[in-house]
């Protein structure tokens, strides 16, 4: 894997800071949510994931607010991290690209063996 490639949860932590300025309740909510249930994030994994954005400049902290008397932090994405985002989503495009013309390699080899 290239070092500057994005995983889980890194990849939906910064999807869902690309619609704005979120706490850590609604980005775990948030990236359930976009994946359609595929990444569930759990808390522990949420936060450490976002000290390690934040220690690289991916997303930053955005203020705290109290909300249902509990103290919400708030995270946004950085020009750096919506830049790391961008380059992911043009490398999954590629990749996702090369895997469909492979396959419909594989289907005109199939139809043209199936025809002999």
């Amino acid at each position: 894997m290239a070092s500057n490639e994005l995983r889980d949860p890194a990849l939906s932590i910064l999807g869902v800071l690309a619609g704005g300025r979120r706490h850590g309740y609604a980005i775990l909510k948030e990236a359930e949510q976009l994946s359609d249930g595929r990444v569930v994030l759990k808390v522990s994994s949420l936060y450490a994931s976002l000290d390690r954005l934040e220690k690289d400049g991916l997303v930053e902290r955005a203020g705290d607010e109290i909300a249902d008397g509990r103290l919400r932090r708030f995270f946004a994405l950085t020009d750096a991290g919506a830049e790391a985002l961008r380059r992911e989503a043009e490398r999954m495009e590629a990749q996702a690209k090369v895997t469909r013309e492979r396959l419909a390699l594989r289907r005109a080899a199939a139809i043209a063996g199936g025809a002999a």
